[in-house]
């Protein structure tokens, strides 16, 4: 009697032995190579320009200016002895040209300064441009160069009417008080190559007003 008891005890506790080894086994956490892999989010468009890009701000390079001798006399010219020019549009602060005009005349762009050994009585400057680059001056004049002119000393813009205005190249040596805006009565007074009768500067003004 006694050993039948014993072996139903043992029977008992074999099987809550099984019940609770069965249930540790439910309870037990996911092993780590079964968690689902760990997602990367996603990159974030970037809001900075370009590393190439870049922004529109005046030139502050320097251009050189010297003078050299032409058919019209001594003339004002960039380092590379292109003669330069006025428009007469222009104001002291302001270039009237620009689009297809700056593409025939193209703005001297920089900061100016006399080569070395030149002296010249005018004053140099500069003026912004529309598009923010700093244009060269003398005397009040915006300066330019012609495309027409393709070898240095060249003055073949000078005295052309174009883009609404005439051209004139810059002569050393000659008065730079003249009226910029004559357009030539015939008196002969506002440029020194005008002669008596303002002849020579033909509709714009008595050679020029330099």
């Amino acid at each position: 009697m006694t050993t039948l008891i014993n072996r139903r005890v043992l029977t008992a506790i074999g099987a809550v032995g099984l019940a609770l080894a069965a249930a540790a086994c439910g309870s037990s956490t996911p092993s780590a190579s079964s968690a689902p892999p760990a997602t990367t989010p996603a990159p974030v468009a970037s809001t900075s320009a370009p590393a190439g890009a870049a922004s529109a701000s005046p030139s502050t390079a320097s251009v050189v200016l010297k003078t050299a001798q032409t058919s019209l006399g001594m003339v004002l010219t960039n380092g590379q002895g292109f003669t330069v020019y006025w428009f007469a549009a222009d104001t002291a602060t302001t270039s009237a040209c620009s689009g297809a005009c700056a593409a025939a005349w193209p703005p001297v762009i920089g900061m100016p300064q006399m080569a070395s050994g030149v002296t010249l009585s005018g004053k140099l400057g500069e003026i912004m441009r529309a598009n923010g680059q700093m244009q060269a001056t003398y005397n009040g004049h915006p300066l330019y160069l012609f495309a027409g002119d393709t070898s240095p000393g060249q003055v073949n813009g000078n005295g052309v009417n174009g883009f609404g205005a005439l051209w004139w190249a810059i002569k050393i040596g000659t008065s730079t008080t003249a009226n910029t805006t004559n357009t030539g009565n015939g008196s002969g007074t506002s440029g020194n190559t005008g002669g008596g009768s303002g002849s020579s500067g033909g509709s714009g003004g008595s050679g020029g007003g330099w």
